[in-house]
């Protein structure tokens, strides 16, 4: 590929990773228009599920889509992902009922699976051999903090200037000039030999993370922890990691081989995303949370909070990414990175309902720049500690632990204020005064969620201190062979 092919190639991964974060956070400002025009006496019990069907098909399929990519090659499963993502849009736009924007809404999420995670290996492969890309390092946290801070605010702009179904047409302009754009320009590595697919383990794996999603998204909210429906996904998550894990043994192409773990670097890269992943639910959810009730600040207004958080985000993925270019290793920044997350997290903690909301967009100004530190780095080690077979596995698996990660920390955090805030119930209801204290009690309980956060990235930084003081000497992006191109 000429300089310009790349540089074409780069921008064009850019705007698929941001379509596929926008669409995770878009739809929850377009809810009361949603429900208004497709079902206003049934509608509202069946919002969560556009968010659920999103995540569940999102997390099924990414090791199948690693695997894919180490298999055909990650230009033709790029093409495949968009276009999912993009027939899936269309039909979310189309949607005449709230039963089929939810079916419409899975299809999407199948697409936007491969848009986060194979667009990272296309990045990958677009370095030359032993090349250090900063752009790609600090992408990671520059479009991820723009698109869970801008998200909401862009879906209601547009639900109160055009139509909801527009969150969702949007996508359709920007996904075909995605489409054609790779097509002509991306030149990428395809694999030629003879390899199977192991359908059985990717579907195994889709059951553990569909039925441990379901347990954390459901428990403590539709059903008791102890209710048999919650019993019974817990066990079903159980049962299939273990058939999961005995398939990975005896398989002859495992969908995510259990030898990466015996590399350092893959091993420690997964432990800490999903640390992040966990620790990013509270700063993100509980934050908001804070502002609604503590503070009285309105939704829509609530996430424009989040722009500080992802300007951190972005400064310091830059500057990682410059850094990491002359020579400082992954470990310093994991290090960096989780130390100063876990003061944020305590800064946060002792935020009471009259901080200063400056002295709140600091904290989170911090918060962004301890996890822009850790994103795009984590997903460069382990591209880079990856065998050069399996760069698409690596990838997407580290993907799938930082899923698997918010999953569980939504589930940890939302128990956790259960027991902390014994209230009346909604504190909209509770009168003058008594409402005060209320609110003072809430937060209290809130701070117990940050102060766990806190404890979590201290967890995070021991394990950075296991991950090796050198860059291993491999590149991910270059090939075992000489290889033919598509």
């Amino acid at each position: 590929m000429t300089e310009t092919q790349r540089k074409i190639a780069f921008l064009v991964c850019l705007v698929t990773i941001v379509l596929a974060v926008l669409d995770m956070q878009i739809v929850s400002a377009a809810t009361v228009p949603i429900v208004r025009d497709l079902d206003p006496d049934h509608g509202i019990d069946k919002i969560p599920w556009l968010v659920i069907a999103f995540s569940l098909a999102s997390a099924a399929v990414l090791p199948l889509y690693g695997k894919l990519c180490d298999v055909l090659g990650a230009k033709r499963v790029f093409l495949g992902a968009v276009g999912t993502f993009l027939l899936g849009s269309a039909l979310c736009g189309a949607a005449r009922s709230i039963g089929q924007l939810v079916a419409a809404r899975a299809v999407q999420g199948v697409g936007a699976g491969g848009l986060m995670s194979v667009t990272m290996v296309v990045i990958a492969q677009l370095r030359g051999p032993g090349e250090r890309d900063s752009k790609g390092a600090g992408m990671g946290g520059i479009v991820s903090g723009g698109g869970m801070a801008l998200g909401p605010w862009i879906g209601g702009l547009l639900s109160d200037h055009a139509s909801w179904r527009w969150i969702f047409y949007i996508n359709l302009p920007f996904g075909l000039a995605v489409l054609v754009l790779a097509a002509c320009v991306l030149k990428l590595p395809r694999h030629t030999a003879d390899r199977s697919i192991d359908f059985l383990g990717a579907g195994l794996a889709a059951a553990f993370s569909t039925a441990l999603l379901l347990v954390t998204e459901w428990g403590g909210k539709e059903y008791a922890w102890s209710s048999p429906q919650i019993v019974f996904l817990a066990l079903a998550s159980v049962a299939a990691l273990g058939l999961f894990l005995w398939r990975q043994l005896t398989a002859a192409e495992p969908i995510l081989p259990l030898s990466m773990f015996r590399v350092r670097e893959l091993r420690w890269g997964f432990a800490i995303q999903g640390l992040v992943g966990a620790a990013l639910v509270g700063a993100l959810y509980y934050v908001m949370v804070y502002l609604q009730v503590a503070r009285g600040v309105a939704s829509s207004s609530a996430g424009l909070y989040l722009v500080f958080m992802a300007v951190g985000m972005t400064a310091a993925g830059v500057v990682t990414g410059k850094l990491a270019e002359r020579g400082l290793p992954e470990r310093a920044f994991a290090i960096s990175g989780s130390a100063v997350t876990a003061v944020a997290f305590l800064l946060l903690a002792t935020t009471g309902s009259d901080t200063s909301r400056w002295w709140l967009r600091a904290e989170l100004l911090l918060v962004g720049v301890g996890f822009g530190q850790l994103i795009g780095q984590l997903i460069q080690l382990v591209q880079d500690a990856a065998p050069r077979h399996q760069l698409g596995v690596a990838t997407t698996g580290i993907r799938l632990f930082q899923t698997l990660g918010t999953a569980l920390g939504a589930a940890l955090f939302g128990t956790l204020v259960s027991r902390l805030y014994d209230g009346p119930g909604p504190l909209a209801s509770v009168p003058g005064t008594a409402r005060t204290a209320e609110v003072h009690a809430y937060v209290d309980a809130l701070d117990g969620v940050f102060l766990c956060g806190a404890a979590l990235m201290a967890v995070c930084l021991v394990v950075a201190t296991r991950l090796p003081g050198s860059r291993p000497v491999q590149s991910a992006g270059e090939p075992a062979s000489e290889p033919a191109t598509v």
